[in-house]
């Protein structure tokens, strides 16, 4: 099953983390999206980023690898289409982007946007999903894959 999703992380206070070769990031305590697609297996991506213990891969690993991290919901839609860069792209209007995170391989400026609150952010992720045409799906819906 193939599909795009958000993360919605929460940072619980400010800091700077390493993130690979990106080096480090000064991270504001607040909640983060994170734009990504897996065009293989959806479930097994979404479950992976949910676990503590992975190896460090992506950027969004990184930033999960810190204890103060962690991630409190996930939005998604199943599609046979990259919408990860038009997600991305909706996002960014109303979040602030942590340039070059998570978009190494496309042209988008970031992939992770900052938001001082959970609403805001999962509302966010919801029209920007809908604004697409795209069924958005949540946390609860990731057992039914």
């Amino acid at each position: 099953m193939k599909g795009t999703y958000c993360l919605i992380i929460h940072l619980k206070s400010r800091q700077n983390i390493k993130i690979g070769c990106l080096g480090e990031i000064n991270f504001e305590d607040g909640y983060y999206v994170y734009v990504g697609s897996a065009l293989n297996s959806l479930k097994s991506r979404l479950e992976r980023h949910l676990k503590n213990d992975k190896k460090l891969f992506w950027h969004v690993d990184y930033l999960l690898n810190n204890p103060n991290a962690k991630v409190v919901d996930v939005v998604f839609a199943v599609s046979g289409d990259k919408w990860e860069c038009p997600l991305a792209s909706n996002i960014s209007k109303l979040g602030h982007e942590i340039k070059n995170f998570g978009c190494s391989d496309c042209k988008c400026p970031s992939h992770l946007f900052y938001f001082p609150d959970m609403e805001l952010s999962k509302k966010i992720c919801l029209k920007s999903f809908e604004k697409l045409g795209l069924q958005p799906k949540d946390l609860e819906d990731l057992e039914t894959l």
